[in-house]
């Protein structure tokens, strides 16, 4: 795979949520991905890790948490170093966009779906 090596951060094997559908569009559309949820499963052989791994060459983290649920990952995601962080609907955070942009990450309040679809990813 090539593409854009993408993070989703909140993955879920649920075909009625939003990370799901973007974790199997992320793939159809030839990007590198790896994913962090709350269960250890496989979803078209990407398999949903419980565990921050120190994964490398990361460009893109899509979050698919609550505010209140990243506040865990803060020291992980800036430990990864990624070129940007898509906040979905839902999930937009001032403080977390605050940090990463002192770290020249650059924070998007949009929608991993839709930027796919538009070809804007």
């Amino acid at each position: 795979m090539s593409g854009k090596k993408t993070l989703i951060l909140g993955a879920s094997d649920n075909p009625a949520r939003y990370s799901y559908l973007a974790l199997k569009k992320l793939t159809a559309k030839g990007h590198s991905v790896v994913a962090i949820g709350k269960k250890n499963v496989t979803v078209d052989a990407i398999t949903i890790e419980t565990a921050m791994k120190p994964y490398t060459d990361i460009d893109t983290i899509t979050l698919y948490l609550s505010p209140q649920n990243q506040k865990a990952y803060y020291d992980y995601i800036l430990s990864l170093n990624p070129k940007r962080i898509i906040f979905n609907p839902g999930t937009e955070n001032d403080e977390l966009n605050d940090l990463i942009k002192i770290k020249g990450v650059q924070g998007i309040y949009g929608c991993t779906l839709v930027m796919l679809s538009a070809g804007t990813y």
